[in-house]
Parts: structure tokens; C-alpha cells; sequence
């Protein structure tokens, strides 16, 4: 009787055995032990390894790590920079020219060989570039003994303080030919930084006197863990600033921004329509935006209108006999019309719609400055940056507009643009669609900073989705000028090896 991998891993859940020794398991089950043998490395047309040699690493890197053999390891780290360097020729002469994964690692990596056989698998399939989380969902991914951030370690297990996942993946990667770029989330700070007792007035409000952590646990929000920040908060921005210098401080090729946006609503909160719907009421948001008015007829107007979500003849009347010295009230952007003698009733629904648009610019610059500034800070560590984003995320609806207000055609053109194409049609032609209307936005030098995020597996479709190489072929074909593609994730592509090393227990 033969027992599939998929069997062996449901037998293992059944009697509760994820531990430790279930890695080195699942290792033999997938890459069965072959004899070392000298032989060039021959790469397919996506620049992967073949089968045998992939087998022929995977039984060096298990002599060294498994059993100790030090003449393995010579021949173990001969064959990696061997593959390095075919792989690197490889990419020099193959489209794109720069292929990533985006990856997740887990404490159980930490484990001896462990690291290096993800690392493996992923130079294996083509990969010249990792995108690994760093920051996310509320934890960050630095040793506990070295954690000067407000948001616990990933790694906390007893024994393993001192150990940096981070630096030791990057440090991994470099020999295999891998440039590993740190993946943050951005405006979402996660649940974690709610217990921080004087955080609290750094989230993000809306209208309705309901923080992001309040309307994410109410099911209003599309993720209840997601804690987004208000983005004109000094404190919120120095906490993710101190943060942003440790991890670079691990030397990564360069770091990359998600969740640059607002939260994303379910039903009637997935959009916009009224001023209370806009994240602009925390003090710091509130208070910048009172600060755009140009003269005080013009702030006390803002502090009615967000106040109130419109406002009546009694507010114009009121504000001109307040401040009888200003003509007309002004705020940014506002011109002075010489409105003398129009009468409130006719002059409000206009100066309602210029406060409302103002509102929503308000909102979206925050996004774009803390975006921004956080870029610079990665550069002048001496980094790359890049932003990534949903390419429907600027979309108006209807009256309204998208509750994530994410206007990534205001992101700045010196960072690289990572769109998530993950359109689900069961073709191509929504993703490409995509992708063209970030292009459309990015102008003849697209191809040299927009670097579309596709999803999916090799070689079968998954989830209404093309396999990838179908998907790379028809970028290919509709976009040659595009020069890096990346694939989420690797954990679709390796889903038992990743379940095990996410479920193991140090």
C-alpha cells in the first residue's frame, strides 16, 4: 500500500504529532534520498531546476544539517553556488528579468537546515528575489533580546531570544542568489499594538466615534485583526519609524510597504459617501485638517461640517457675523470668489461639496505623506523601496469612493510599484486589465518601477486563477516592458512543508 504525502500529513494531524521531527519527515517524504553526483545544472525556460538536481541538493544539505557530515557540507556549498550562478545567467537571459516570491517564515525555520531548505526550494523554482514579511499582523520579525519595537517578536520560544530569523534568512539568501527585500504592513499596525494603553489615541477614528480596532470587531471591516493608525499621528509615525531602522539595520536589498490604505469595509462600508465615513477624526487627523483653513471663517465652516456630516444656512450666517473683517471663508485649494450677497441658501450645497472633497483629499494625502516618509527614512539607510497596492483601490463608486482611499497614482514614482493583479475570472484577460491600468497611470518609464504581484501555482489553476506560467506568458505577450514579476505566495506553491514548519512547535 503506498501512503501519499497529502495522506501522511492527514495521518500526523489525526494523532496531534506536529513537532519537531515531522519537518525532517515531510523533507524525506517530498524529496526522496538519491546519491550525490557530479553533473551541470540544467534550468528549464522559467529558470528552475530539474527534479534530479533538486534531489541530488536536498540529499547534501540533509547529510550536513541531519547528520553531521562535514565532507557533505563542502560539496553541499559548492552545489548552491553553482546553482547561484546558473541562475543568475539564467535571469539575465530570460523574461522578466527579476522573478520574486513573497514569504512568510515561522520559528520552527530556526531549526538546523531548515532555513536553508525553504531557501533552496525557493532558488529551485526560479526565484532570484524573496519579498519575506518582516512586520505583520502585529508582530515583528527581530530576536525578543533585541526588540526595542512596541510590538512582540514572532520568534518567543524559550532558548531562541538571541536568535535573528531576519538577518539570518538575508545572510542565507546571498549565496544562493537570492536579494531579499523586508515586506511591512504599513498603516495596519495589528491587534497587539492595542494593548498599548496610551496608543489608543493613535488609531485611526471615523465619524462615528468608532476606532479601527472598534469597527474591525463589530464585522464592519473585511479582517477583524486589521488596527490601522491614524497616518497624522506623530506618535504612530515615530513607533513605525523605530521599527523601520531595526529592520533595516538587518541589511535587506530594500523594504516594501503594504497596507498602505484604510481599512477595507464589508457592505455598506466598503465605501465612502459621507464625510463620517472618512478616517479623519482621530485628534491628529482632525487637527490637521482644521489646519488647512485659510482664514477662521473657513475653520470654523470645516469644524461644523465634519461635526455635524453637513451644514445648514445658519452656519454661513453665523460664520460672517463671527469674522465680519474676512470677505468669504477659505480653506486649501479654495479660491476667493467674491460671493457678496449670495444668499446661504444658495451658496451652502456649494461650499458642502468643496468641504467634502477637501475631507477625502485630506484623508488621502495622510496615506500618501506617512507613505512618503517612511521611504525616505529605507533610503537614506541606503535602501529600495517600493509600495504595494490594490489597483481597484482608488476607485470612485457611485457617489462615493473606495473605503480604502488607497491612491497609489499619488505614490511617488521613486519607489517601485507592486500592484496586486489578483483578478479572478478564470483567465487572464482581468488580470492583465489590471496591470494595464496601473501602466496607463505610470506613463512610458512604467516598466522600469511597476513590478505586478500575481497569484497563483505552477502548472494548475487554482482558485479561478491560471497557473502562473500562463499568467507570465500573457504579461509577456501584452507587456514586454515590464522587466519583474512577483508571485504570491510560497505557500501556495509548498502547502504541506508549510503547514508543517507553521504548526511545529521549538
Amino acid at each position: 500500500m503506498t501512503i501519499s504525502p497529502m495522506q501522511l500529513a492527514q495521518i500526523v494531524w489525526a494523532l496531534g504529532q506536529w513537532r519537531v521531527g515531522l519537518l525532517a519527515l515531510l523533507l524525506a517524504v517530498f524529496v526522496p534520498i538519491a546519491p550525490a553526483r557530479a553533473q551541470a545544472l540544467q534550468l528549464n525556460r522559467y529558470c528552475q531546476i530539474s527534479q534530479a538536481d533538486a534531489t541530488r541538493k536536498e540529499t547534501l544539505r540533509r547529510a550536513v544539517f541531519e547528520q553531521g557530515d562535514e565532507q557533505a557540507r563542502s560539496q553541499y556549498d559548492a552545489l548552491v553556488a553553482e546553482h547561484a550562478r546558473a541562475l543568475e545567467n539564467c535571469r539575465n537571459s530570460t523574461w522578466p528579468r527579476d522573478q520574486a516570491v513573497w514569504l512568510r517564515l515561522y520559528p520552527c525555520d530556526l531549526q538546523p537546515g531548515i532555513l536553508d531548505a525553504v531557501l533552496d526550494r525557493i532558488a529551485n523554482l526560479g526565484y532570484d528575489q524573496v519579498y519575506l514579511e518582516a512586520f505583520y499582523s502585529g508582530t515583528v520579525l527581530l530576536p525578543e533580546a533585541d526588540n526595542p519595537t512596541r510590538w512582540p517578536s514572532v520568534v518567543k520560544a524559550a532558548g531562541y531570544e538571541n536568535r535573528d530569523l531576519l538577518a539570518e534568512a538575508i545572510a542565507k539568501g546571498r549565496p544562493r542568489g537570492l536579494e531579499t527585500y523586508a515586506w511591512v504592513f504599513t498603516l495596519n499596525f495589528g491587534y497587539s499594538y492595542t494593548l498599548n494603553a496610551d496608543r489608543q489615541q493613535t488609531l485611526a477614528t471615523n465619524g462615528q466615534g468608532q476606532s479601527s480596532y472598534a469597527f474591525a470587531t463589530s464585522g464592519a471591516s473585511s479582517n477583524s485583526q486589521e488596527v490601522f493608525v491614524d497616518p497624522y499621528s506623530l506618535q504612530a509615525q515615530q513607533d513605525f519609524q523605530v521599527m523601520l531602522k531595526e529592520v533595516a539595520e538587518r541589511r535587506p536589498q530594500g523594504i516594501l510597504f503594504d497596507y498602505v490604505r484604510y481599512p477595507r469595509g464589508t457592505g455598506i462600508n466598503s465605501v465612502a459617501s459621507e464625510v463620517a465615513d472618512l478616517w479623519i477624526y482621530g485628534d491628529a487627523s482632525r487637527n490637521s485638517l482644521l489646519q488647512r483653513a485659510g482664514n477662521y471663517q473657513g475653520q470654523e465652516l470645516i469644524r461644523r461640517y465634519i461635526s455635524r456630516g453637513y451644514l445648514i444656512d445658519q452656519d454661513l450666517e453665523d460664520v460672517g457675523r463671527l469674522f465680519p473683517n474676512e470677505a468669504e471663508p477659505l480653506w486649501q485649494s479654495r479660491q476667493p470668489s467674491n460671493i457678496s450677497g449670495t444668499s446661504p441658501a444658495a451658496l451652502r450645497p456649494v461650499l458642502e461639496n468643496e468641504l467634502w472633497r477637501l475631507a477625502v483629499a485630506h484623508a488621502v494625502q495622510g496615506v500618501v505623506n506617512f507613505l512618503d516618509s517612511a521611504g525616505q527614512l529605507a533610503q537614506q539607510e541606503g535602501l529600495r523601496t517600493g509600495a504595494v497596492f490594490f489597483p481597484g483601490g482608488n476607485r470612485v463608486v457611485g457617489n462615493g469612493f473606495d473605503s480604502r482611499l488607497q491612491y497609489w497614482d499619488r505614490f511617488p514614482t521613486w519607489m517601485t510599484w507592486h500592484p496586486m493583479a489578483y483578478g479572478v475570472c478564470g483567465h487572464t484577460g482581468c488580470i492583465l486589465d489590471e496591470i494595464r491600468q496601473v501602466m496607463a497611470v505610470a506613463g512610458p518609464q512604467g516598466g522600469q518601477f511597476v513590478k505586478p504581484a500575481i497569484a497563483g501555482t505552477w502548472g494548475t489553476s487554482i482558485r479561478d486563477r491560471p497557473p502562473l506560467e500562463a499568467q507570465m506568458e500573457a504579461i509577456r505577450q501584452s507587456m514586454p516592458e515590464i522587466n519583474s514579476v512577483s508571485h504570491f505566495a510560497y505557500s501556495w506553491q509548498d502547502i504541506e512543508f508549510d503547514n508543517a514548519r507553521k504548526f511545529c512547535e521549538l
